[in-house]
């Protein structure tokens, strides 16, 4: 299995590589609806063929400036202070802290009229001390109100807004987003506040491996399923930011670049907005998310397990590991009981496959993943339909709390 390096793009804090592992803890379906209205766009080959042709960037120049001037007030910069671990950057325009405390910086925005700015958890995660900059240079202190790894989402709240009138951001709908569509990126990458950057959303429903790590289910890293991917510039210093539809509303907040060396390649990745209109909320409320838990880790099955296993049915979830003690384990599910090798590869077979959950297909981990986190809440009671030993079966159990260590 491959590797890939997710980097998470704080400035000025230390990078994380994330292995591109499959999701082993659990959580989500992937409801269709109407598509948004296509963004404005001047195609190439509907351009007028006369003098008139030239009207079309001027029109698209002043969309972007408008959509800018509507935005850009409500994107913070995020300078924060921590305790000092391990190897980390600092901005050169930054006076180094005493030598147990580190200073970085991400991106927020503000997510309503009472001051609470929304962020990833990283940039957040640990802060001794927030100052949160607005774009006319006001600075307001700012106290971390709720944390969620497994999102990576968190909220700010200052302690007043600049006098002018800030409009808060509209959260839009990321399961309308389609791939093609406009996405405009603000923050402040490598510390230069302000910065927009356009592109497009060159994918949807990427699960990537950026929740904190579990202590069961093989040391494994929790998953945010269905982010948005985009090919606008995204930086250090991007983290928490919003991206925008053609109309200013936020449909992700960016999150992490697939780069090697830490620096944007044209994959960005951002935490869809259905999430952070479900996890935001509580985090206000509670100051933490609680996400229903099934307990265990698995992977897609494939030609190679369904050969293996001489299954008739050529989709679904292996269940791998089963965590002890979790529902999971209550109901009796089985996790791999053999490996065998595969082109000189150990492959883990032989537990049970879930094919459906409350009747809603299961055609790979990933539906179930996203199943669990957008239909589902603790103490819910779901149906699973598995096949063991190429034989189905239905089980049923109730969702507990995930775990919090």
């Amino acid at each position: 299995m491959t590797t890939r390096p997710w980097t998470l793009v704080t400035a000025g804090l230390l990078m994380v590589a994330l292995t591109g592992c499959l999701p082993c803890g659990v959580l989500p379906g992937q409801a269709q609806r109407a598509p948004t209205a296509a963004p404005f766009v001047t195609s190439p080959t509907m351009a007028p063929q006369s003098s008139n042709a030239s009207l079309a960037v001027p029109s698209q120049e002043q969309w972007l400036i408008s959509l800018y001037k509507r935005a850009n007030p409500a994107v913070v910069n995020i300078r924060v202070t921590k305790r000092a671990e391990g190897v980390l950057r600092f901005q050169p325009e930054q006076e180094q802290p005493p030598d147990e405390y580190v200073s970085g910086q991400g991106s927020g925005f503000l997510i309503d009229r009472e001051g609470h700015i929304v962020t990833n958890n990283h940039v957040a995660e640990g802060a001794e001390e927030v100052l949160v900059v607005f774009s006319d240079g006001d600075q307001a202190r700012g106290t971390v109100v709720g944390l969620d790894p497994d999102s990576d989402l968190a909220v700010i709240k200052v302690d007043h807004l600049p006098a002018t009138d800030i409009l808060p951001l509209e959260l839009g709908d990321s399961e309308q987003v389609q791939v093609g569509q406009i996405a405009v990126a603000i923050g402040n990458p490598f510390g230069l506040q302000g910065t927009l950057t356009t592109g497009i959303v060159s994918a949807v429903g990427r699960t990537l491996p950026l929740g904190r790590q579990s202590q069961t289910a093989g040391g494994s890293r929790f998953s945010i399923p269905r982010m948005i991917q985009t090919d606008a510039a995204i930086n250090p210093g991007n983290s928490g930011g919003p991206l925008l539809d053609s109309q200013g509303r936020v449909i992700g907040i960016n999150t992490a670049i697939n780069a090697i060396q830490g620096v944007n390649s044209g994959v960005g990745f951002a935490v869809p907005s259905a999430l952070i209109s479900r996890v935001v909320p509580e985090l206000i409320k509670h100051g933490h998310y609680s996400y229903p838990w099934l307990g265990i880790s698995g992977r897609d099955v494939n030609p190679d397990i369904v050969k293996a296993m001489n299954l008739a049915e050529r989709r679904g979830a292996l269940i791998i590991e089963v965590t002890k003690g979790s529902p999971a384990d209550r109901a009796g599910l089985r996790g791999a009981s053999r490996s065998v090798t595969v082109r000189d590869a150990q492959l883990d077979i032989g537990g049970d496959i879930i094919t459906a959950i409350d009747g809603t297909p299961v055609r790979q981990f990933d539906d179930l993943l996203v199943y669990l986190i957008e239909k589902t809440t603790v103490g819910q009671r779901v149906r699973l339909s598995i096949l063991r030993d190429g034989q189905p079966q239905t089980v049923e159990l109730t969702l507990v709390e995930r775990p919090q260590d």
